[in-house]
């Protein structure tokens, strides 16, 4: 990465992204309800959701999908041979991504889950100007 003055840095994390794996989990052949389950949790963090876009793979085989929304993304691929779902929700701005998890735990009612979240953009000073 070529930093060439300390006005390209940024004071903060440009987002926040939360990986969430939902192991034990309800809801992984039936996409129908989750495009508005995906619509509720955005909605439930702040965010404007632009569209929601569903595949099913059939045959029980699970699905996968994406809500774009002005501040990223929230994105699922559920594996129902395995009771797992992968969802990863990436936001900016004002929004607030773990007020999303509440919508989707109440869906996916899962036994188990791993949540893990980074913040996206920080950059250490130091780092950035080779130091």
């Amino acid at each position: 990465m070529n930093v060439q003055s300390k006005t390209n840095l940024t004071p903060g994390p440009l987002g926040q992204h939360v990986i969430v794996e939902f192991h034990g989990a309800t809801h992984l052949t039936e996409s129908a309800e989750t495009a508005s389950v995906l619509r509720d949790a955005a909605r439930a963090a702040g965010a404007v959701v632009l569209d929601v876009k569903l595949h099913d793979f059939g045959m029980r085989h699970g699905y996968t999908g994406v809500a774009l929304l002005a501040e990223s993304h929230i994105s699922i691929h559920t594996w129902p041979e395995h009771g797992y779902a992968a969802v990863d929700i990436f936001m900016c701005g004002d929004a607030e991504p773990l007020k999303s998890l509440a919508v989707l735990r109440a869906f996916f009612a899962p036994s188990a889950e791993r949540v893990t979240t980074l913040k996206r953009g920080e950059m250490v000073l130091e780092e950035a100007m080779g130091e």
